[in-house]
């Protein structure tokens, strides 16, 4: 860390907190000795991650207004925060915009979007005050290019790349970093199988015959050097993608 960078900046909270990218983010950024706060909805899974990392667990919906400010609280009343870790989110559906489902677009724009935005809105005074904050939105390379069945999933991460962008423009007064990190194919245990409403099948195909698809474990690392950087770098955008996933349109299988 630079001189000018107080000792305290290791305060996180990260949501998506109960699986894949999330989840390993926990449990890098405990292994580098920050204090973390694991959020997400699933408390059975968040009980057993505190336990097995020493993070402090707290069950909440990002998109209830009444879950975050509660959260808001319990994070106040345990030291504060330095740094959002925005990661909660995900894709319904595959439909192409003729069979798109309303239910599945409310659900996608909710959770990758107005879940950002309370939780952003909500600690941005914390993050002000501290003088030195830090807020990482997971995107996806979605939010960089669209695809045929992916209308839903490209419309939310267009936004939440949007909302990152202007939230870097309007807080750089105020001192406060705004990264995005922008994954390509990862291979989690349950991002695939959401998407085909638990198809195995279906989800499988996805990562079939591509050799060393990202896991959430690299993404991981990714996040916590983004973050564990001395304040005054700010790494605006990085795509992380497997070598196999040359662009979005390019996806070396073999076999």
């Amino acid at each position: 860390m630079s001189e000018n960078t107080p000792k305290s900046f290791q305060h996180a909270v990260v949501t998506g907190a109960s699986t894949g990218i999330g989840e390993a983010t926990v449990r890098k950024l405990r292994a580098d000795g920050w204090t973390v706060v694991a959020v997400a909805r699933r408390a059975d899974r968040l009980a057993k991650l505190a336990e097995e990392t020493g993070a402090l667990a707290f069950a909440a919906d990002v998109t209830k207004d009444d879950d975050v400010e509660a959260l808001v609280r319990f994070v106040a009343e345990h030291g504060g925060l330095d740094t959002l870790i925005n990661v909660a989110g995900g894709a319904r559906g595959a439909d192409r915009i003729v069979d798109a489902k309303d239910d599945d677009w409310d659900w996608m724009l909710q959770v990758n979007v107005m879940g950002t935005l309370k939780m952003t809105r909500a600690f941005l005074p914390a993050l002000r005050a501290h003088g030195h904050g830090t807020v990482l939105n997971l995107t996806s390379t979605a939010a960089l290019a669209a695809y045929e069945g992916g209308a839903g999933y490209n419309a939310a991460k267009f936004a939440q790349r949007a909302v990152t962008n202007a939230l870097r423009l309007e807080e750089a007064e105020n001192n406060i970093r705004v990264i995005e990190v922008v994954p390509g194919l990862v291979q989690t245990e349950e991002f695939a199988l959401n998407r085909f409403s638990g198809d195995q099948a279906a989800a499988a195909k996805v990562y079939e015959g591509v050799e060393n698809p990202l896991t959430a474990g690299d993404v991981a690392e990714v996040v916590g050097y983004a973050v564990g950087l001395p304040h005054h770098i700010n790494l605006d955008e990085v795509v992380v993608r497997p070598v196999a996933q040359a662009a979005n349109h390019k996806l070396i299988r073999k076999g």
